[in-house]
């Protein structure tokens, strides 16, 4: 009888450890990608401050509605494999890579660090106390339930970026200096959904995240065999976006305080023809 079970036990557990093997043979292509998830971040060109003879800080608004930037929108839901949209990677970042979020105070956006709960709070989630029967005592009891989050209403991003002008190298060149997630929502009285609201949620500095951001891949529609990275999508620019702001005397007040509409778009273009111009009249043709 100890044998037939000791038998049966052996039996099942090749059974499962064949079972095992199979799925891990399995390969969902042709290559084990292992590419993206070793990649580090390309390092910036050392900057000397005697070097950048003008510099001009600029903010931009990414709608994600737009098809260029559709990538860093999806997947909306679950990530599919490795691969999540912005929003969930700066979240997954936060809980589990130390990523830092900072709470925008005034004019400075990295003014106080952000807890989980502050973020949580900022999606609108918040805990409710529900009375709910005890089953072994028929009573009712006070319940707390955590409230949720949705991530989708993140629709808009706000880049803050410095433009300068290294004599050094004699180059006219951009980098991003924080990324903060706009979320777009409808208040719960708003039955119709007539009065959209933003909030901005909480800022990032972008080199603390470029480690996370470069490996991790975003969906290429041209081509499969050659994923590109978040760290690739700011860093070569390829993304579409518009200027609501940029540095000047009046306490950095942005373009749809003195402008709207149309104008607001050519006042967005006339800051960006103004950074083109200055690079083109430093050279004779």
């Amino acid at each position: 009888m100890k044998k037939a079970i000791i038998f049966v036990i052996i039996v099942a557990f090749l059974f499962v450890t064949n079972n095992n093997a199979k799925a891990q043979d399995v390969l969902d292509g042709v290559y084990v990608k292992s590419h993206v998830s070793d990649r580090k971040p390309v390092p910036y060109q050392f900057l000397r401050e005697a070097d950048v003879m003008w510099s001009k800080t600029v903010w931009r608004k990414i709608d994600l509605r737009e098809k260029i930037n559709l990538p860093l929108y999806y997947p909306d839901d679950n990530p599919i494999g490795d691969r999540m949209s912005l929003i969930d990677l700066l979240m997954w970042g936060i809980k589990n890579q130390g990523l830092t979020a900072y709470s925008e105070n005034g004019s400075d956006e990295f003014g106080s660090v952000m807890t989980m709960k502050d973020i949580e709070e900022k999606f609108g989630a918040k805990n409710e106390v529900q009375m709910i029967e005890n089953i072994e005592t028929g009573e009712m009891e006070e319940v707390v339930i955590e409230g949720t989050y949705n991530t989708k209403d993140v629709k808009q991003y706000l880049v803050k970026e410095l433009w300068f002008f290294d004599k050094q190298r004699s180059v006219l060149e951009v980098r991003v200096v924080g990324i903060c997630p706009i979320r777009e929502y409808y208040k719960e009285d708003d039955e119709d959904q007539e009065n959209v609201k933003y909030k901005k949620l909480f800022w990032i500095y972008f080199p603390e995240a470029r480690k996370i951001f470069s490996n991790h891949e975003v969906f290429n529609p041209h081509n499969d065999a050659e994923r590109r990275t978040f760290d690739d999508i700011f860093f070569k620019r390829m993304f579409s976006s518009y200027i609501v702001q940029e540095s000047n005397t009046y306490n950095n007040r942005r373009i749809e305080d003195y402008t709207l509409g149309l104008e607001a778009l050519l006042e967005a273009e006339r800051i960006k023809e103004e950074i083109f111009n200055f690079e083109q009249d430093l050279w004779e043709y």
